[in-house]
């Protein structure tokens, strides 16, 4: 790649770094512990809300887990409308559909119910509140909305997109197989539900890939070049509760501690990544799920030990580092970043986690040159990634699944 180019990103990123401690961050306000989402209703009474938009999907709503927000919304006398038409890499369409209700209904505050994909289709539809005239691809990439949304309550039923802490959402268009975030800190939810109980019981693949997919949060937020003294933190302390407790959630679905653990991780990887950001791990996961629909977390289970191993000796200092807080010895850092390497391969192994992205979700030659420049498109200059790659590096990514280190 060319030289001058790397010093673009490199000079773009230590910009963004600095100008960073003047945007508006804030934490979301917690409401947390077993059976918190039964006190939703009375809080947003207290708040003075008056009408709210739930946004879900079909599957929670099949279970049946929206119900008690319903009847809590028409028990205190507030209004609740429910768009529960959200797939599972939400689309343009799913934010036109949620903000024509949120306008019909007169809503004063956004409630999205679920995993990553509610969520973001909540953030999108608040960004179009907020920005009547704007259409979501003109608010693609950095700092495109820059208005106040309106109130957004997020309640996860899943550990990992930490998207109820996050300043992304991540956008599909079927129509061009493209999937891309849209991120500004005024997307970070207002209020954030933390229940264990609504993960208790989830399905070994959803358990295993979410987890996964807060681990891949934490671990590029930690070895990029723009974290801050409380990233740092977080993505230490998110990673040790990854490694400690998301084989025995999988193992044992209604372990209530092990659930309530994978939660704080989640939400404290989203914290480290909103502002530290990540890297070709999510770029490439994010080409995979607009072209296949491959399932998030899973792509980035399945990415994440391959990319680290390209990285080389340039991220082996901060890997290092990440061994050490869970416990895996060696005698050098490359020793102990290898090893952790291996720690997270062992990890999808033992969890059914595949070691490449196959079946009906076999990678075609023919996208690939597509996918690239997407990818490339969503990182550069913006991600602080260990080394910066060009198109002959990201490639091998998608066509090897054992990658050789590519050149830096």
């Amino acid at each position: 790649m060319n030289a001058l180019y790397k010093l673009y990103c490199r000079c773009f990123q230590r910009v963004m770094y600095v100008a960073e401690y003047f945007l508006p961050w804030r934490v979301p306000e917690q409401i947390s512990g077993e059976g918190s989402l039964a006190k939703l209703p009375a809080f947003a009474k207290a708040k003075g809300f008056k009408s709210a938009l739930l946004v879900t999907d079909q599957g929670l709503m099949s279970l049946g887990m929206a119900q008690p927000i319903i009847d809590g919304f028409k028990a205190e006398g507030l209004n609740i409308a429910v768009y529960d038409k959200v797939v599972p890499n939400p689309t343009i369409t799913n934010i036109e559909e949620g903000l024509k209700l949120y306008k019909d209904n007169n809503c004063d505050v956004i409630i999205a119910l679920g995993g990553g994909s509610p969520m973001d289709c909540a953030k999108g539809i608040g960004a179009r509140v907020a920005r009547p005239g704007k259409s979501i691809p003109k608010m693609k990439g950095l700092l495109r909305v820059l208005k106040k949304l309106p109130p957004l309550v997020a309640i996860p039923t899943t550990s990992g997109t930490g998207s109820e802490a996050t300043l992304a959402a991540v956008i599909s268009n079927p129509d061009t197989h493209e999937k891309y975030p849209i991120n500004d800190p005024v997307l970070i939810p207002h209020y954030a539900v933390m229940d264990p109980l609504l993960t208790v019981g989830l399905p070994k693949h959803i358990t295993s890939t979410t987890g996964m997919d807060a681990l891949t949060h934490a671990v590029e937020a930690y070895i990029g070049s723009e974290n801050t003294r409380n990233t740092k933190k977080y993505a230490i302390e998110a990673t040790q509760l990854v490694f400690k407790y998301l084989k025995r959630a999988y193992d044992n679905g209604q372990d209530k501690e092990a659930r309530n653990m994978m939660q704080k991780a989640s939400l404290l990887a989203g914290m480290a990544f909103t502002r530290a950001y990540v890297g070709y791990v999510h770029a490439i996961a994010h080409s995979l799920g607009g072209f296949y629909g491959v399932p998030h977390g899973l792509a980035n289970a399945v990415i994440l030990p391959h990319v680290l191993d390209a990285y080389g000796e340039k991220a082996h200092k901060k890997l290092a580092q990440l061994a050490d807080a869970v416990g895996i010895k060696g005698a050098n850092d490359a020793e102990k970043a290898k090893a952790f390497i291996q720690a997270i391969k062992d990890m999808n192994a033992a969890m059914d986690i595949p070691t490449k992205i196959e079946g009906k979700w076999t990678i075609k030659e023919e996208d690939i040159p597509t996918m690239v420049e997407r990818a490339l498109s969503e990182a550069n200059p913006l991600y602080p990634v260990p080394v910066i790659w060009g198109k002959e590096e990201i490639c091998l990514l998608y066509t090897s699944p054992s990658p050789r280190d590519p050149k830096t």
